[in-house]
């Protein structure tokens, strides 16, 4: 189901239950058009991520940034992480060599998640996550919301917050 089907469905059922509870719509959120398609169908509020990583603010490696602002739509896949869950990522060496051997040597296990088992596992999820704030962009996991291709330059906080209350009032 899209987000707006989720949402409209979530919101008409704390209202039949009577319940007052703020429901924040999230994922593939980018400008402010979007922002007043979901408070209009009942969403409180809402979160966005992607379009906050190219900013001066965000403490992510310049190389970090520079992959969002570098990345085109046909970068984003979906993966699986080391226990199955999907996730949309930059399609990088690291995923190409996961795809192609299907395993990454993992020389030390971190005990990070219950369900891993390291003789079994694709890859070590929080090496690829520990690379990806490294700015290794080539050899790590860089997980990215739909619309990250849409993200072409740097910007402060304040002009990307500017941007969004401009489009949501023309909307």
């Amino acid at each position: 189901q899209d987000l707006e089907t989720i949402v409209v469905e979530v919101v008409d059922y704390l209202k039949s239950l009577n319940k007052n509870i703020p429901v924040i719509a999230a994922g593939g959120l980018y400008n402010g058009s979007d922002i007043g398609r979901m408070l209009n169908i009942g969403a409180s509020g809402v979160q966005m991520a992607t379009r906050f990583v190219p900013t001066y603010e965000c403490d992510a490696s310049d190389a970090y940034k520079m992959a969002y602002i570098n990345a085109k739509e046909e970068d984003i896949v979906i993966t699986h992480s080391p226990v199955g869950m999907p996730g949309r990522a930059l399609y990088n060496d690291f995923l190409k060599k996961i795809d192609a051997t299907k395993k990454e040597a993992i020389s030390k296990c971190h005990l990070c998640l219950n369900h891993c088992n390291p003789a079994e596992t694709p890859y070590c999820i929080t090496k690829a996550l520990i690379n990806a704030v490294k700015g290794d962009v080539q050899n790590s996991l860089m997980f990215v919301g739909s619309n990250v291709y849409r993200c072409t330059k740097m910007e402060s906080i304040k002009d990307v917050i500017s941007g969004l209350m401009m489009e949501l009032k023309r909307t």
